[in-house]
């Protein structure tokens, strides 16, 4: 399993595209293409970028890899907040709707933990954690937090997985026919659809994790940040940062997806998916992750 990374060997700016994977990878790595450009010819476009709404630039999604790889500074136009998905649970593995239920990390995920940890304890510097309330997530958190200079967990109920209303607790497969009406809803093309039994449609879902992680991103500009959540949460931030693309394949436990937030509301994606920590643990390919294309 290959790493979705880029690396710097000099002061240049890289952008790399995302092009679809071949199927047994899709949704762990990404064959890359590589285009640099000098740093002092792109800094303007990216200033640019960062006090405008964000526009897609192309059809593909794109990596940004700032300066030279031995800077151990955060660029201050920016906060680099490093989205971490939680490590697996029994419900993952049984491809069991969690949403709000407060399901804990299994075995697996605490090794999962613990290779992202050991993973983000080599960035330079960490100014702060933040995490979902939820366990699954705040364990995670924490296991990185005692890798990353014994941080303190900032704990947010704002960045919960998507709340699934009747279907929590359900296995997907047999959700269409336990609750029929919550399904229907669920697999809707209409993201303005709540589930029935208090749960969240597709943009309430947006409207809170993409409000709370520009709160973060205000509060930490010119800092590296680190933000355990969910699935579900993680795939609805890809959509504000590219908003006409569609992402294939799935969010995968513990994997890392860095974002750069300006303190306007200009978003753009560095790196992601990068699973490589999980090389010698493993990774569960169906693990459940709050929409209709996670499961």
């Amino acid at each position: 399993m290959s790493a979705v990374r880029t690396t710097c060997t000099c002061k240049t700016l890289a952008l790399v595209a995302l092009f679809p994977l071949d199927s047994h990878l899709r949704g762990a790595s990404a064959f890359l293409q590589l285009k640099t450009f000098s740093t002092a010819s792109y800094e303007p476009k990216l200033r640019r970028a960062f006090t405008r709404r964000p526009t897609h630039l192309d059809k593909s999604a794109f990596l940004i890899s700032m300066a030279d790889s031995n800077s151990s500074s955060v660029n201050p136009i920016y906060a680099e907040i490093i989205v971490v998905r939680h490590g697996e649970t029994e419900w993952n593995a049984d491809g069991r709707i969690q949403g709000h239920l407060d399901v804990e990390l299994n075995d697996v995920g605490r090794q999962q933990a613990a290779s992202v940890a050991g993973r983000l304890s080599h960035e330079p510097k960490i100014s702060a954690i933040y995490s979902s309330d939820l366990k699954r997530a705040s364990e995670t958190a924490e296991i990185i937090a005692a890798r990353c200079g014994e941080l303190e967990v900032i704990k947010d109920p704002e960045l919960r997985e998507r709340h699934l209303g009747d279907l929590q607790g359900l296995v997907l497969r047999e959700a269409a026919n336990v609750s029929p009406k919550a399904y229907k809803a669920f697999m809707s093309h209409r993201t303005n659809e709540d589930i029935p039994g208090g749960g969240e449609s597709l943009d309430k879902l947006y409207d809170r994790c993409t409000a709370v992680l520009q709160r973060i991103g205000r509060k930490h500009v010119g800092e590296q940040v680190v933000v355990v959540t969910h699935g579900g949460v993680v795939r609805a931030l890809r959509k504000r940062a590219c908003p006409n693309e569609k992402l294939a394949g799935k969010i995968l436990n513990t994997s890392i997806n860095i974002f750069l937030l300006s303190d306007g509301d200009g978003w753009i994606i560095k790196s992601w998916g990068d699973v490589s920590h999980l090389d010698p643990t493993g990774y569960l390919k169906s693990g459940f992750g709050g929409d209709k294309l996670s499961g």
